[in-house]
């Protein structure tokens, strides 16, 4: 019953996820371009935009069912509900938002379901909310992906293509929300209210959310709205599948087939990632700004 309740809350967290990522699209495109050496007026001038403070109102409440469903389900689990959000972000972007999402961005909205889909049903079965984690784990997991994050943030001043600039803040956000995620599911774990409020992970998922709000809003503005809310989505749930592996000890497949399969299903969310930005699209929105 815990765990069908579980994928429920995904479920409804993924479309409510989806749906504030186009809302906080719109809305950060009538709004100033986001300058995080300004954090407080930049955040006033976002909620400012009527659009982008419905879309974080969504948001939340898409984190408070996405929480709660950590508390219910494995993390696997809950990422392979979640997983399904790419497909759902397509939909929602052409049929009622009205955006006109090209071949390519569906081939590569395709590609990563596909991928995303193959990478969690080659996870074997865990059983309960398997919130137990190896510390040493946790750490070196965390630190690796604040580092990957930062690296995406700053790859514009790193040589990186301009075009691609959007789609990288989104991938950072993505990140940066995974690590927000596996912090979370670590205190699940916690022992009550003051466990949660002493731990150490709490600051970790606030500053980790924090930071992916400026690098998702600004992406939201140099980018176009499918490529990077799928970039955003994708990289969180990687991040997360990986950290349950990792730091909560999800088993992994044991066998040729499995293993190759996963494999695959890596080289798919990659190759999804080249093939979904439109550049010159991108290029001449970020020009128009």
């Amino acid at each position: 019953m815990s765990l069908n309740l579980g994928i429920l809350l995904a479920f409804t967290c993924a479309i409510a996820t989806q749906l504030g990522f186009l809302y906080k699209h719109k809305g950060a495109n009538e709004a100033p371009t986001v300058d995080v050496r300004h954090p407080f007026r930049t955040a006033k001038q976002l909620y400012s935009c009527k659009w982008f403070a419905i879309g974080m109102a969504v948001a939340t409440g898409a984190w408070i069912f996405h929480v709660a469903a950590l508390a219910y389900a494995p993390l696997s689990v809950v990422q392979a509900v979640l997983s399904t959000g790419v497909v759902i972000l397509a939909v929602m972007a052409e049929r009622i938002f009205g955006f006109q999402v090209a071949r390519r961005q569906w081939v590569g909205v395709a590609m990563t379901a596909l991928g995303l889909m193959l990478l969690v049903i080659t996870l074997p079965a865990v059983h309960g909310a398997h919130s137990g984690y190896s510390l040493v784990g946790m750490i070196l997991f965390e630190g690796a992906m604040l580092v990957i994050g930062a690296l995406l943030i700053g790859g514009k001043h790193l040589g990186m293509p301009d075009h691609h600039h959007g789609v990288m803040l989104g991938a950072a956000a993505g990140v940066l929300f995974g690590v927000s995620d596996i912090a979370i599911k670590g205190l699940t774990g916690a022992d009550g209210i003051a466990g949660v409020v002493t731990s150490p992970w709490l600051a970790v998922t606030v500053g980790a959310s924090v930071i992916a709000f400026y690098a998702s809003a600004r992406g939201l503005q140099d980018g176009e709205a499918v490529p990077v809310i799928a970039a955003t989505s994708t990289a969180a749930n990687v991040s997360c599948i990986l950290g349950g592996i990792v730091v909560f000890g999800d088993p992994m497949p044991s066998d040729t087939v499995g293993i190759c399969v996963q494999a695959f299903a890596f080289v798919l969310v990659v190759a999804a990632a080249l093939v979904t930005p439109p550049p010159v699209r991108a290029a001449a929105v970020n020009a128009a700004h």
